[in-house]
């Protein structure tokens, strides 16, 4: 047992690894990742099933592909997601009367009531994330991520 760190985790070498900054993002992301489940448990809602509908309700008609550009998914798993969350009830496609080859999104009644609980349940989770930084450094490391980003996907 690890005392000083108070786990039952085998006290192993990391030799260097972590000092990588994509293992520690990984490590954060996993971390935050499980709060977040822990915050919308009973909701059966996927963090890319409540991206959907949040970005739909905004943009109330939305393409598809737009969605999943915004969300950068691919087209498989973009349709793998609005397919679930329109067999659940929770949005509909319909056809553009624009072009008739498109078909626009839209968040139903019981989809908008159970992105409003989790959009409740997600402003705790994010509160409490925040709790630990000033909000200097929120500031910070938003645009560092942001950075980072930008530099990945180059």
């Amino acid at each position: 047992m690890n005392a000083e760190a108070g786990t039952d985790k085998p006290e192993v070498g990391f030799g260097g690894l972590e000092a990588l900054l994509g293992y520690q993002l990984r490590r954060t992301q996993g971390a935050v990742h499980r709060d977040y489940l822990a915050a919308v448990e009973g909701l059966s809602l996927t963090q890319k099933q409540t991206g959907v509908l949040w970005l739909v309700e905004c943009n109330p008609g939305v393409a598809q592909g737009a969605i999943g550009a915004a969300l950068d998914m691919d087209r498989a798993t973009t349709m793998a997601v609005v397919d679930r969350l329109e067999e659940r009830g929770l949005l509909v496609r319909r056809k553009s009367a624009v072009d008739a080859r498109r078909r626009e999104l839209h968040v139903t009644p019981a989809g908008g009531k159970l992105l409003a609980k989790a959009k409740s349940r997600i402003a705790a989770h994010e509160t409490h994330l925040k709790a630990s930084l000033t909000s200097r450094e929120l500031a910070t490391l938003l645009t560092l991520l942001q950075k980072l980003q930008q530099a990945a996907d180059r």
